[in-house]
């Protein structure tokens, strides 16, 4: 019932929706005298406000068209390359005759945010790199007929990527893909693949929550998993594509992020008005393009969010040496061949410091050479992969490292 209840309480919403529109664009009308005045411009503002917060957003385009290549401007092409139920393998085709720059995987979170979540990663990312990236299909879309998707399934396909991209790739992993491409990398090294990662870059990830429990580790630590199951697992409703598929709701997902910084949220939804009564569209347009994101979400398959948060979050499988994946364990001490990286923020409350470097660790048997840590001070979660210091301080890290292992 819960996914019925809040699609209801939306469709509730929709008269109030529809005059919240209507206000916003009478008093935005340039045919109306009180839009020149601040009481238009706050009716219009408050308006907008009201139809924001009741709207249901869909999923955002990456919409990065070119891109600069040795400061000659490029454009850039969106292409499916590879496809299963559950994700599509996106790249961000360059034109022929391009230099040869160095295969990046970049593995998206499947944690309720779409893989548009990286545009900011990925448009920093396309100046020096062929990148691909993997956009993970919304569970309530996919047909009950296509089966489960579980933390081994995505194993599987992180392994499957590498294997198809070939072996100058560089995989890089952004907060909870973090586990499974260690593990997938582990078990690919353990198998002795033709096929392996030059580089796994590993940014802000739970490899060992218990390094430095947050309080999304706590919680998962204190509830066993069956009030998981029960209390925020619910079936996707019969007038969507994925009838009958057993959730975990992004909706529920983006109330756990909301709540946890809620006076941000609300001191920035307040800025907002107050940018748009005094006319600052700049910052206006800027609240609005990181805010359609962050409230777009997508669902995740049950047996996915259930099978991590038993093996990540309360077993600390991977650190404790016990995690198996479809009956091999993985074992970080068999990656030789892939250099490996860890990016942590100071001021990171989802996966904190302590978190990522276990990694270098677990991987005990590369030498020094093939390691590299990077520390960014000032920085939250996101800030470890969008915005200034991203760009300034943590790429060029990233590209030095990626550089310095490729085609070796």
């Amino acid at each position: 019932m819960l996914y019925h209840l809040y699609d209801m309480q939306h469709a509730a919403m929709r008269p109030m929706r529809f005059w919240a529109e209507a206000a916003q664009h009478t008093f935005q009308s340039p045919l109306m005298p009180l839009s020149y005045t601040k009481l238009g411009r706050a009716v219009a503002a408050g308006a907008e406000l009201v139809e924001r917060t009741t709207r249901r957003f869909g999923k955002p385009a990456f919409g990065l068209a070119e891109t600069l290549v040795d400061g000659r401007t490029v454009p850039v092409t969106e292409r499916f390359v590879w496809q299963s139920p559950f994700c599509k393998l996106l790249n961000f085709a360059k034109p022929e005759g391009t230099p040869r720059q160095p295969r990046v995987l970049l593995v998206a979170p499947m944690s309720g945010h779409h893989a548009t979540l990286l545009r900011g990663t990925v448009e920093a990312l396309l100046r020096d790199h062929d990148v691909f990236i993997t956009d993970w299909i919304d569970a309530r879309l996919v047909p009950m007929s296509a089966g489960r998707f579980d933390l081994d399934d995505y194993i599987d396909t992180v392994a499957e990527l590498i294997r198809f991209l070939g072996p100058d790739t560089h995989v890089i992993a952004v907060c909870q893909p973090a586990v499974p491409v260690m593990a997938a990398v582990s078990l690919m090294a353990a198998a002795d693949e033709p096929v392996q990662a030059r580089t796994m870059t590993l940014m802000g990830g739970p490899i060992d929550p218990m390094a430095n429990p947050t309080t999304p580790v706590k919680l998962a630590m204190e509830r066993p998993l069956k009030w998981f199951e029960r209390s925020v697992i619910t079936t996707v409703p019969v007038y969507y594509p994925g009838a009958f598929r057993r959730v975990y709701p992004g909706f529920i997902q983006l109330s756990g992020f909301m709540s946890m910084n809620l006076d941000r949220h609300i001191n920035e939804h307040v800025g907002l008005f107050r940018h748009l009564v005094r006319g600052d569209g700049d910052s206006a347009e800027q609240h609005r393009r990181f805010y359609d994101e962050y409230l777009s979400v997508m669902d995740l398959s049950a047996e996915f969010y259930l099978q991590t948060i038993e093996t990540v979050f309360q077993k600390h499988a991977l650190p404790e040496g016990t995690m198996v994946s479809r009956g091999r364990k993985v074992e970080p001490a068999a990656v030789r061949k892939t250099a490996v990286m860890t990016v942590e923020g100071e001021l990171d409350d989802i996966s904190a410091p302590g978190q990522t470097i276990a990694a270098q660790r677990l991987c005990s048997s590369l030498p020094d050479e093939m390691r590299k840590v990077h520390f960014q001070k000032g920085v939250g979660h996101y800030g470890i992969f969008n915005g200034r210091r991203w760009r300034e301080s943590i790429l060029p890290e990233i590209r030095s490292f990626i550089l310095s292992h490729d085609g070796k």
